[in-house]
């Protein structure tokens, strides 16, 4: 689906229905709802008030569960950063959450003990936002917080707090730039924005900027930036505004008015000519961009480019991939996209070389279908199907209140950029009303002035990203640039395994609110039938948003692929996304598109999964199409050459990627090359395989696991058992199973005896290095877990883990660690991942060790660990399940595990019973230092003397491939 700039940034998780759901004009089954009315649909009932400090407040009633979201954005990002004080605005940050006059220790403690969800911080170039989403009883907790650090902060801003966290941003800068592609934000913003720009730099800064960094430059950028009247509040979810009215006067009233401040003049510049580069990375093919800055979010011209890039590139059936990825394959993935800040924006366009063909004749081509668009334009039918596409993504996300992209966010945007909060309608109205002439005009404007072409190709890099100013990740982009955040995202969620003066304060700042009484978990009921064929159907209704969400489950995964032909089952969902018996390629991508639906198939190590999100009245159509997607692939042959070359490319890629490199690695340790589980866990398998694969092969494949009697399908949204029965049966009912037996995978095999061990993989000059250390445990994913996963959140397991803790909070040698226990069926795994600076990647390896060994002899679970764990695993339940997507989730795993229908609602006695002694107890039985395994990917140069010294056998690996 296409990604329209703050649309899918935020809107896309954004929006909400009113309560009483839309009315929509009603339609013959096939045809999709019209556009029209699902832009009148998209609404988000708000009241706002400012106190007399200027601080904004909005606030958005949803009292389908008992959570609140708070959400605060101060206008202050990148772009008011001076010069050689690159990075601050992230610094800082970082800084807040470290405690404040009133709440003097870790932010996310008292967080954690209430079980809040959906928590950190980002920076941008426009701004800096902190969130949690708080039980409602917990809502005085999450403002009091708020306000602390808001208005008394300084006097908790330490020398050693300061020196900590610039360690843990400096390897946030290192674990980004160690990434392939990680220096391309630096090329973007460098070379489209000129020298004195406020967007020449990035959020993340450069070493020796922040390396300068005094106590001083940090306390003066609070005081000059985080005032009230310089920040938003928005409280969305469930509250009213009385009562708001009533809180946040209490807990901010007293914070007095802070330095007015004045936004840097920024212009949308334009090259003066064509500019060229080539920069070399340890990507698997050459990569060809054009790019040119166009207009901020604020400027009518702003949508109408976002829906000509999602038509050129954005799209599945976009014209860059009919014309270069399907037709005339001389790529093997194509894109487009706007991404609007502020004042400016980006407009990029992309094309992955396939291997074999010139890079030149790809760029010649590249240039030649942009500019046959800028000639031609889009049809009526493409801006339909792309804002079609966009409004099933926007809907796909009406439920969350909060967290990265709820509808927090869509208020707090418009109100800080736009004076409105309702800015999100002005968008979407734009968009319903772009015509064929106006986006084609608008796209001529701006794509026809010089662009920035940049060059990727696979190569040693010639240069580091030291003294530059920012990171991305690799992959076909919807966003050249992400937000800094203040928790390492790559590692999960931050809970549970789940001129301003001194403030007088009106509030009593003596100790925490107290906790009101919380609301229990109250899980949707479970519903089942059974189609005509035998096929289970497990249902739960929910009917806060017109959508409904479907996924089909087989047991089979990557677990069932043949040993002899990894990568067989990623081959055969790759080409199963090509069409059917009756739609090719780009018939199936539109039918799709047209219907707003979402059809895509996934696997896990035990399971592959077809899943549809459909908007409730395209329901019929959609499953329909579903069903076709599942039984009836065409297994077009000439489309097998193409995603061949797709699939050889991610490879390829995934063997450039440091994360991905120890991943394969540590599999086939732990498990042996033998077992279900012990290859790689991508499951894009052995090159050799994929490339001698046959139509006919994934053809068996299909037939051997893809079968209905191997199938349950689950569905959660808004429509009833009895209907969707209906409708599942006129589908997928009426598919007969074969009479073969079903095929069964083999987890008899043995697994090895550990062998303690340091495999090294040598990535030179890379500035940070990867550790994992595992190890088997004796126990299968249907086991009761709860109290080994509650040994695990406090040894590894979350942001307050004492691993985490030491590593980031103390040494500042991380971004972030983890150690996690596998989510298999069968037999699970215990890994640690800790991607440290190259130069304590020993040092790390040794605490890690120190660590584990303390928690497993005399310095076992305290009394506050056990306290916050349990709290927090309780707490957190009801808004663990907010989304329908939530509750699917749930019910697969309650299917897959076994569990009971009421699992979810019996935990929080569960928890409640454990105690320290038993917690020790599953983790000295499970786990051990003398055990472990360890994958390390790093720098051999700097690396190797490391771990040469820790008593345990290194040798040289590569990667399976």
């Amino acid at each position: 689906m296409p990604r329209f700039h703050r649309f899918a940034l935020a809107l896309a998780a954004t929006t909400s229905l009113v309560a009483a759901g839309p009315a929509f004009a009603k339609s013959k089954a096939a045809d999709p709802a019209p556009i029209a009315d699902l832009v009148k649909a998209v609404d988000i009932p708000h009241e706002a008030f400012t106190l007399d400090n200027g601080l904004r407040v909005i606030v958005h009633e949803d009292r389908k569960a008992p959570v609140v979201a708070v959400s605060v954005w101060y206008r202050v990002g990148s772009k008011h950063e001076p010069k050689g004080k690159t990075g601050f605005a992230h610094l800082f940050e970082h800084l807040m959450f470290n405690g404040s006059e009133n709440a003097p220790n870790d932010f996310f403690e008292p967080l954690q003990q209430v079980g809040a969800t959906d928590f950190n911080g980002t920076t941008n170039v426009d701004r800096t936002n902190y969130f949690e989403t708080v039980p409602t009883g917990a809502l005085d907790l999450a403002l009091f917080l708020e306000s602390d650090r808001m208005g008394h902060l300084l006097g908790a801003v330490t020398q050693e707090k300061l020196d900590n966290q610039r360690g843990v941003v400096q390897n946030e800068k290192r674990q980004g730039d160690n990434n392939p592609y990680g220096l391309l934000r630096y090329e973007i913003f460098e070379n489209l924005f000129p020298k004195g720009h406020p967007y020449h730099h990035s959020t993340i800064g450069s070493m020796a900027d922040l390396n300068s960094a005094s106590l001083d430059d940090v306390k003066k950028w609070f005081t000059d930036n985080y005032g009230p009247n310089n920040a938003v509040l928005v409280l969305a979810g469930d509250i009213d505004v009385a009562t708001a009215k009533a809180k946040v006067q209490q807990w901010f009233g007293d914070i007095p008015r802070g330095t007015a401040v004045q936004a840097p003049a920024a212009s949308v510049p334009t090259l003066p000519a064509p500019l060229a580069k080539e920069v070399k990375d340890l990507i698997p093919t050459p990569r060809v961009y054009r790019m040119w800055a166009i207009p901020g979010l604020n400027d009518a011209e702003a949508v109408p480019l976002q829906m000509a890039t999602a038509v050129l590139g954005g799209l599945s059936s976009s014209r860059l991939d009919n014309a270069m990825v399907r037709t005339d394959p001389v790529a093997v993935s194509v894109g487009a996209f706007a991404q609007t800040f502020e004042d400016a924006g980006l407009l990029v366009v992309q094309a992955d070389v396939k291997p074999g063909t010139d890079v030149d004749t790809v760029g010649k081509k590249l240039d030649a279908e942009i500019a046959k668009f800028l000639a031609n334009g889009p049809t009526a039918d493409e801006l339909q199907r792309a804002a079609a596409s966009y409004l099933g993504g926007t809907i796909a996300g009406l439920e969350a209140v909060g967290g990265f992209g709820g509808k927090a966010v869509a208020l707090a945007e418009g109100a800080l950029y736009s004076n409105d909060p309702a800015y999100y309608k002005v968008e979407l109205d734009r968009m319903a009303k772009a015509t064929p002439e106006q986006v084609a005009a608008v796209a001529r404007k701006w794509m026809s002035r010089p662009a920035f072409s940049l060059t990727y190709t696979p190569g040693e890099r010639t240069e580091g990203g030291e003294n530059r100013g920012g990171a991305v990740t690799a992959g076909k982009l919807t966003e050249a640039v992400a937000p800094d955040r203040f928790w390492n995202p790559a590692l999960g969620d931050i809970g549970p395994d789940t001129g301003i003066g001194a403030a007088t304060s009106i509030a009593d700042r003596s100790q925490f609110p107290a906790v009101a009484d919380l609301t229990a978990l109250d899980f949707p009921a479970i519903e089942r039938a059974t189609l005509k064929n035998g096929v289970e159907v497990v249902f739960a209704r929910r009917t806060t948003v017109p959508t409904v969400n479907v996924a089909v489950s087989f047991d089979a995964g990557y677990a069932a692929d043949p040993h002899s032909a990894l990568g067989t089952q990623s081959l055969m969902l790759s080409l199963m996304d090509e069409g059917t018996t009756s739609l090719n390629s780009i018939a199936f991508a539109e039918a799709k598109e047209r219907l707003g639906a979402q059809i895509d198939a996934t696997a896990n190590a035990d399971e592959t999964v077809f899943s549809l999100f459909a908007l409730k009245p395209n329901l019929g159509a959609s499953l329909s199409l579903l069903a076709d997607y599942i039984r009836n692939p065409a297994f077009d042959a000439k489309e097998l050459e193409r995603v061949r070359a797709q699939q050889l490319n991610r490879l390829k890629a995934e063997l450039n990627n440091p994360n991905a490199i120890a991943a394969r690695l540590m599999a086939p340790m732990l498990y042996g090359a033998d077992h279900p589980y012990g290859i790689p866990p991508s499951g894009l398998g052995d090159a050799k395989a994929v490339e001698a694969a046959t139509r006919d092969q994934l053809a068996a494949f299909h037939s051997a696991w893809i079968r209905p009697d191997n199938a349950r399908v689950f569905v959660v949204g808004d429509t009833t058992l009895a209907e969707v029965k209906k409708q599942l049966d006129a589908t997928l009912g009426q598919w007969k199973a074969p009479k073969t037996a079903k095929p069964v995978k083999n987890f008899d095999v043995a697994i090895p005896a550990p062998k303690p061990r340091i495999l090294f993989f040598d990535r030179p000059k890379s500035p940070q290095s990867i550790i994992l250390a595992g190890k088997v445990l004796d126990a299968k994913g249907g086991d009761s877990l709860e109290v080994l996963r509650s040994a695990n959140d406090i040894f590894g397991g979350n942001f307050l883990s004492r691993f985490n803790t030491n590593l980031r909070e103390t040494k500042g040698w991380s971004y972030g660690v983890r150690s996690r226990i596998s989510g298999e069926t069968d037999r699970l795994s215990w890994v640690a991942v800790a991607p440290v600076q190259a130069d304590r990647t020993g040092d790390s390896i040794k605490e890690l060790q120190s660590d584990l060994k303390s928690f497993l002899a005399d310095k076992g679970v305290t009394k506050e660990e056990l306290e916050r764990t349990v709290n927090g695993s309780v707490r957190e339940l009801p808004g663990s399940f907010e989304t329908s997507a939530d509750v699917l989730a749930g019910l697969r795993n309650i299917v897959k595990f076994g569990r009971p229908d009421n699992y979810y609602e019996t935990l929080p006695a569960t928890y409640e019973a454990m105690t320290a002694a038993e917690i020790d107890a599953a983790a000295r039985k499970a786990l051990s230092t003398d055990d472990l395994v360890y994958v390390v990917v790093g720098d051999a140069a700097v690396v190797k003397p490391q771990l040469d010294g820790l008593g345990l056998p290194v040798e040289t690996a590569t990667p399976i491939n």
